[in-house]
């Protein structure tokens, strides 16, 4: 891989863009090797969470404008962006939980990436934003969606019709950020996170991601029957057993996949 790093901590996988001097800028290459680490991830059960960040300064200032500035029309850009979805929707759909851990600028299809997971840590220098109404543009990975459905509406709106970014202490106050890491780097607060996630039973972690996207399309008697129906299904599994022993013998479980 030429764009980003995959490395295990343990149950946490970590992915690391590695383009500093480019500020992460992401382009079909790193496309390609996340959607090749993501094949790697599936049916693995040793990973039980996946954190994302950025080598240097930046998580990721977002998509590389020198490739998208080589497109030839409308048709070009529609195939570059699907793309960008189709990787971005399989990480969010992708059981393994994902944290983005936040250094530096998330800006466009940056902020987009951080979007598709499941939680997002920020250090105090971190800076959230969508500024392609600054090119005449917008964003084209899902942030136009993602956004107003993790932020109030007002606020969305207002990032997508100014391109002005929130600071990272706005972002938490908001709830578009899990956690802050203070001066610390966002990372070593996302594997800490990271690791209290994966320590939990696989299968249920799968559920509850299903369950969050999935139930949101939904009306609420049909989402609260899909949750009856996965949580009846969990509690005949051998992780639910170990739980339920371990609650009542006074000590941590230990489920199998461990």
């Amino acid at each position: 891989m030429t764009t980003l790093t995959f490395d295990r901590h343990d149950r946490v996988g970590v992915v690391t863009l590695t383009r500093p001097d480019r500020l992460n800028a992401i382009g079909r290459d790193t496309l390609t090797e996340l959607d090749a680490v993501l094949s790697g991830l599936d049916g693995d059960r040793a990973v039980g969470a996946l954190v994302i960040t950025g080598e240097g300064r930046a998580f990721s200032a977002g998509a590389n404008i020198d490739e998208l500035s080589e497109l030839d029309g409308p048709d070009s850009f529609a195939a570059f962006v699907h793309f960008f979805t189709d990787v971005l929707g399989r990480l969010e759909q992708h059981p393994t939980p994902s944290i983005a851990a936040i250094d530096g600028v998330a800006f466009g299809g940056g902020l987009e990436l951080a979007l598709a997971c499941d939680l997002r840590v920020a250090s105090d220098r971190a800076r959230l934003g969508v500024p392609e109404i600054k090119l005449g543009l917008l964003p084209g990975a899902g942030g136009t969606q993602r956004l107003p459905r993790l932020l109030p509406r007002g606020i969305a709106t207002q990032m997508l019709l100014t391109g002005e970014p929130l600071s990272a202490l706005d972002a938490h106050r908001l709830g578009l950020v899990n956690q802050l890491s203070g001066d610390a780097p966002a990372l070593d607060t996302a594997l800490a996170l990271a690791r209290t996630v994966a320590a939990g039973p696989i299968d249920a972690l799968a559920a509850a991601k299903r369950l969050v996207q999935h139930g949101m399309e939904l009306q609420l008697a049909d989402a609260v029957a899909l949750e009856r129906a996965s949580v009846s299904a969990l509690f005949g599994s051998a992780d639910a057993a170990e739980g339920l022993r371990a609650f009542r013998e006074k000590r941590a479980p230990e489920f199998r996949d461990h």
